[in-house]
């Protein structure tokens, strides 16, 4: 008999970004594999922060361990606070935790700080997390990065398994134009503005074109404004898949740059298509897979910095195909395979060597 396997999801209405396409992923996977799988989402709103405890409420009052009187086998939560399920044999594959309240807390890229108010939410939250994740059956990760973040405050072990994108399988090669590309949420933790103003310093043709959507578009069109760079800088907004692979394709290479990145699609979708990716120093995940000078550039978290390397590759299309070739061959071994049976075993350990 098939397992039945439900996969939890927290989602913000109207809001699609990496974490939602994985879930949807993961779903589809698990199906290939041959389990009975559904995919169960609870709407998630973090503001007042007093939302964050109701909902954490929400899902601990769920009983997930049957349907229709038919046993559930094995429940996958995904990120905060889906892992307060109630059910038997929980296996967490987790994204990220509630970041504001960890390394996000007190920087600009949240609105958690050193206040009495927010310390109570913020020990609150770290002590549900300790507790919820300690009682699963297995802890795993999307990246080294999450789980190092999980063992520093939470002294929780957990085992990364990388996967690859949804994409992969119809991303392609092609021409190295004379446009750089940035992919991502528009929101002030993924930095599109250090890829915008370093194009002040490359000189042109080179374009830079930016593909997503966010909350933190009109700061963007300003930066543009602001710069000058109007006729050298697009925003693309949301593009469909098909556009998505075609400027892949056809991209000089890929400017990825985010603070601290859980994963990130971006840089395996960029080695995909035989693209380099810059990035800087403080990306977190993505560092994960790029190496400087080996399949592509790390630089300081500086728009002067990212510019210079941009420029090096607008001057050399040799050498911008040279990394991308060098950052196709260091992903290919990542598959599913390794994710399904480690979510999927009778019983999970806690490993500390990533599984690809």
């Amino acid at each position: 008999m098939a397992l039945t396997v439900l996969v939890c999801e927290a989602q913000v209405p109207f809001v699609k970004g990496g974490a939602e396409a994985l879930v949807r992923e993961l779903v589809r996977q698990l199906e290939v594999h041959g389990c009975l799988v559904e995919r169960v989402s609870v709407p998630f709103k973090w503001y007042p922060k007093q939302e964050l405890m109701a909902h954490a409420a929400a899902w601990r009052l769920l009983d997930l361990s049957e349907s229709c009187g038919r046993p559930i086998d094995l429940v996958i939560p995904t990120k905060f606070p889906t892992y307060c399920v109630r059910h038997p044999r929980k296996v967490t594959w987790l994204m990220h935790q509630y970041r504001a309240a960890y390394d996000l807390c007190g920087t600009e890229y949240a609105d958690f700080d050193h206040r009495e108010e927010d310390t109570a939410v913020r020990e609150r939250i770290r002590d549900l997390d300790r507790e919820m994740l300690g009682e699963c059956a297995g802890v795993y990760t999307i990246s080294r990065t999450t789980s190092d973040r999980l063992t520093r405050f939470n002294g929780v072990p957990s085992t990364p398994l990388y996967h690859p994108s949804p994409l992969a399988p119809r991303l392609r090669a092609g021409e190295y134009g004379e446009y750089f590309l940035s992919v991502g949420r528009l929101e002030t933790v993924k930095r599109v503005e250090l890829a915008i103003s370093a194009m002040a310093y490359v000189p042109p043709p080179m374009r830079l074109l930016v593909a997503g959507e966010g909350t933190y578009r009109h700061g963007l069109e300003q930066r543009i404004e602001a710069l000058g760079l109007g006729d050298r800088v697009s925003l693309l907004g949301a593009v469909d898949e098909a556009t998505l692979i075609d400027l892949y394709a056809g991209a000089r290479g890929v400017v990825f740059a985010p603070f601290d990145e859980d994963y990130g699609y971006v840089t395996l979708e960029a080695f995909e298509a035989r693209k380099p990716v810059v990035t800087a120093s403080d990306s977190g995940g993505v560092l994960e897979f790029v190496q400087d000078d080996v399949n592509g550039l790390v630089c300081p978290p500086d728009a002067a910095a990212i510019g210079a390397c941009l420029a090096d590759l607008a001057a050399r299309p040799e050498r911008a195909a040279a990394l991308g070739e060098a950052g196709y061959d260091s992903t290919r071994a990542i598959s599913w395979d390794g994710v399904v049976a480690a979510l999927t075993a009778s019983s999970a350990r806690r490993e500390e060597s990533p599984v690809a």
